[in-house]
Order: C-alpha cells, then sequence, then structure tokens
C-alpha cells in the first residue's frame, strides 16, 4: 500500500496530528494509498519553510541560475516520465496515452518554456526631461511576490500544477502546493525530484487535505501568504476570494466553463467531428475547457449528430490497465453521482438521448464494474433556459442545438455566467475573424481545440476566472513592480 506524506523544507513528514484519508481507485474502487491530511501545524511549518527560502539561498540566487535550474528540473521529469505517468494514471484513471502524449510532457515544459522566457525578460526603461536639464532614467523592476499558495484540481493534476509552480518558481517566489485529495501523487513525488536536481529546501512544499477546514482553508488564511493561484470550481474560488481579502492579497483564479462549440455549415465535417471528439469526451469530459454545449448550423445538423453519435458509441472505456481504452472512469464516486444526477435531470426533463445517457453495462466479475465509469452521452431536445444547457456537468457528455444565423448563434453562445473559451468550426476565414471577436471568452480556438502556446494569456471572463497567466502576463501575478527613478 503506498503512503503520501507531506513534503516540507525538503524532507517527507507524516503529519503531525496522524491524521490519514483514503485514496481510492476511479478505476477499481479499491483503495490504493494512505494520504497524510495537513492541518494546522503542518500548513505554518510549510508557509514557514516558504518564508525562510526566500531569504536564503533561493532568494539570492541569481535569475540566470535560478532558471538553469528548472531547466534541469524539465529534464528530470522527462528521465522520469514513466514514474511520473504511473502516478498520475493511478489517481486519475486517465487512459495511459493522455497522460504520455499530453499531461506529463506538459509538466515538463511548464517548466523549461517558462525558464527559458524569464531568463532574458527585462523591464521598461524610460528616459525623462527634468527643469535642470540633466534628465532622470525609470527602471522598471520585478521583485518576487513571496510565498504563493498553489491550489490545483484533480482532472489534469501534473499539467495544471506545474502550470502554476513553473512560472512562480521562474519568478523567484516560493510555494505551497495543495493538490487535491483526489491526486496527491504527482505533487508528492515532484519533492523528490527537486532535491535530486538541488532546488533549495523549502522553495517546493507540498500539503494534502481537503478543503474546508482542512488544509486549503488553512492555507488560504495564512497571514504569511501572500498571493493564491487556483483552478476549480467557480464557488470555490469565490470562498478563497473572500479569504484573501483579509491582508489583501492577490488571487489568479481559472474557474468553471460552459464553453460553445459552434459548427458552421461550410465546416470541413471530418475535422468538425475529430475536434468536437476530443473536446466532449477527452479525460471523461473532465477538462475545464470542454465543450457541453455545441451548436449547429441546420443544414448539416443531421449529419453532424448521426456522425458524434457513432464515434462516442465507437470509444472503447477502460482504466489505464485496457489496452485500447479511449476513454476512462470520472474521478470518484461522488463526481459520478453528480453526473449520473444530470443525465436523470434530462432525461425527466425530457431531452431526446442520442446516446448514453446511464452506466455501462459491464460483464459479471469484470473490474470496471467497480470503478466509476458512465456512459458517453449525447442529448438534444432541450431549450436554452435548461439547467442541462446552462450548468457545468464535468462529464462526458454534451447537448447540440441547431441554428441558423450567425446574430442567433452568437446570442446563444454567449447567453452563460461562464467565459473560458469557445471553439469555431469554418472554413471561412472572414467568419472565423467575425465571430471569434464576438465570443466573450478568454480563448477562442479556430478548427482546433486544446492547442495552446504557453506564450499567450490564459484565462477566464466572467465567472470562469480572474486574471491572466501565460508568458510574460504571468509577470503580472507572479512579481511585484517597483519603479526605481534614477536622478542623473
Amino acid at each position: 500500500m503506498t503512503t503520501h506524506k507531506l513534503f516540507i523544507d525538503g524532507e517527507y513528514r507524516a503529519a503531525q496530528s496522524g491524521k490519514t484519508f483514503d485514496k481510492i481507485s476511479p478505476s477499481t474502487g479499491e483503495k490504493i494509498a494512505d494520504v497524510h491530511e495537513a492541518l494546522a501545524e503542518d500548513v505554518n511549518d510549510a508557509v514557514e519553510a516558504a518564508q525562510a527560502a526566500l531569504k536564503g539561498p533561493w532568494g539570492k540566487m541569481p535569475k540566470a541560475q535560478r532558471c538553469d535550474l528548472l531547466m534541469k528540473l524539465a529534464d528530470a521529469i522527462d528521465a522520469r516520465k514513466a514514474d511520473f505517468m504511473e502516478a498520475e494514471v493511478r489517481d486519475t484513471g486517465h487512459t495511459r496515452g493522455f497522460a504520455e502524449k499530453v499531461e506529463i510532457p506538459r509538466g515538463a515544459a511548464n517548466f523549461r518554456i517558462f525558464a527559458e522566457m524569464l531568463k532574458n525578460t527585462g523591464g521598461e526603461y524610460f528616459h525623462m526631461d527634468t527643469p535642470d536639464g540633466t534628465g532622470a532614467a525609470n527602471l522598471e523592476l520585478h521583485r518576487p511576490k513571496g510565498v504563493i499558495g498553489v491550489i490545483s484540481p484533480w482532472n489534469a493534476p501534473f499539467l495544471l500544477m506545474t502550470w502554476k509552480v513553473g512560472p512562480a518558481l521562474a519568478c523567484g517566489n516560493t510555494v505551497v502546493v495543495k493538490p487535491s485529495e483526489e491526486s496527491p501523487a504527482t505533487a508528492t513525488l515532484l519533492g523528490e525530484v527537486m532535491n535530486e536536481v538541488g532546488i533549495p529546501k523549502g522553495v517546493y512544499n507540498v500539503i494534502h487535505g481537503f478543503g474546508p477546514e482542512s488544509a486549503g482553508e488553512l492555507l488560504t488564511q495564512h497571514p504569511k501568504v501572500n498571493g493564491i493561484t487556483f483552478t476549480g470550481e467557480t464557488r470555490t474560488g469565490e470562498a478563497i476570494m473572500k479569504q484573501a481579502a483579509v491582508g489583501l492579497r492577490d488571487v489568479s483564479f481559472e474557474l468553471g466553463g460552459k464553453n460553445p462549440a459552434i459548427v458552421f455549415a461550410d465546416a470541413d465535417m471530418d475535422k468538425a467531428i475529430e475536434v468536437t471528439m476530443r473536446s466532449c469526451f477527452a479525460n471523461t469530459g473532465q477538462v475545464c475547457l470542454g465543450t457541453e454545449r455545441i451548436y449547429v448550423e441546420r443544414p448539416v445538423f443531421d449529419e453532424f449528430v448521426s456522425r458524434l453519435k457513432a464515434g462516442a458509441e465507437a470509444l472503447i472505456q477502460g482504466g489505464p490497465d485496457t489496452d485500447g481504452a479511449t476513454i476512462g472512469p470520472l474521478i470518484s464516486a461522488e463526481h459520478r453521482e453528480k453526473v449520473l444526477s444530470y443525465y436523470k435531470k434530462a432525461a425527466d426533463l425530457g431531452a431526446q438521448i442520442i446516446t448514453g445517457g446511464g452506466v455501462p453495462d459491464f460483464a459479471q466479475g469484470d473490474y470496471r464494474n467497480g470503478g466509476f465509469f458512465v456512459e458517453p452521452t449525447i442529448w438534444t431536445g432541450l431549450p436554452e433556459d435548461s439547467p442541462i444547457v446552462r450548468e457545468e456537468i464535468f462529464g462526458p457528455c454534451c447537448h447540440i442545438q441547431p441554428f441558423d444565423s450567425e446574430d442567433e448563434v452568437i446570442a446563444m453562445a454567449n447567453d452563460t455566467d461562464y467565459g473560458l473559451s469557445a471553439t469555431l468550426l469554418t472554413e471561412n476565414l472572414s467568419r472565423a475573424h467575425r465571430v471569434g471577436g464576438q465570443m466573450e471568452a478568454g480563448l477562442v480556438w479556430v478548427n482546433s481545440w486544446f492547442l495552446r502556446d504557453l506564450r499567450t494569456a490564459f484565462g477566464g471572463s466572467k465567472s470562469s476566472g480572474i486574471g491572466r497567466e501565460g508568458g510574460v502576463h504571468s509577470l503580472e501575478f507572479y512579481t511585484e513592480r517597483t519603479n526605481l527613478c534614477l536622478k542623473l
């Protein structure tokens, strides 16, 4: 049985209270690990270690040397790709293909790209005239914000945790990471690799636990945490924001989404099906950027629905040890209950169920019967004010609606509390510019999905988040700026 301890000040420690909780396999429903739960004393130790590291070798290290260490860390992650992949798929039930091709490589890239970029990033310079004629020079300086509390989710644990830790460390901060209680393994393993490459003690700390009255809330309430970055549900983000208001700590949030995909009649249908198969069903629909609302221009509506149905029914369900599996389980029994409650609600509201709508019928004795599997599901026929269309479900499902004009579909796509992403399928470049520019979302894809250049700004609008990270935009959150005015 695996045990995940806390990682504080460069060492693996048991929780001082001795409290642990069970980690359950999404694929089988069986216990696979004991996880130590951090309480007040442990959280305080982690924050104090991070504070001390800011004043120690890490805080005094030249930027180039710091970035070189992070490049070395990225190489070490690549060298241990198999270890990280195994830890990730056991926690999440993800298919090995998704972890191997997307999650672990992006985790390494999050350190490599931000280290390369920030190593060569300087501040602005302005010369100004003065009454005496000698002038003055204004130099922009970037200082680390301090201790960053990183609260990361379970749906892509390593990718989304390193997306925050990479730029935070590149900018000279230290971090205390609280991974989801559902996915503790890769954040814990990363501590070992940090030590291997020589990252000073206290720079990277990991505490495990839950949200309210546990590690998450204790971290966000800690007065020595200087900034909080969080990916997760909008309601949790609201609670964290209230806690961060005490002491006026900065926050950066990527929150929920109910993202639209729009398929125009001129779209390449093969491409449209390939893109929406991924955007709806990748990672079993547990992707903040996924598309749970699809709008299809009426002339191609029937063909699109038929072909997406065939694609969904061809998916092969299984855990990481099932050869050929293309879709895995949901993360937990609790989350499956939530998703199935929406499946029932859709049926009760009179949705036309194109495919799915329940739990797969595996053979007796199949290990998957103990896991948290649901059927990939497609609906049509519900009005735009239906909770199925308006509320984030976070499962392998979508509702498809026909439309007749650009103005109509733009209005429907934007009629949501969320604004994280949108996807357009069209071969008309003018239409892509015209419609894409009217989408109320932080990221709009045209003829693609989940394609990310880490140098670009990323974040949501409306209830999908606060702030932007990525590229030089990460400097806005992970550093404090000082203007040094020098009289010449």
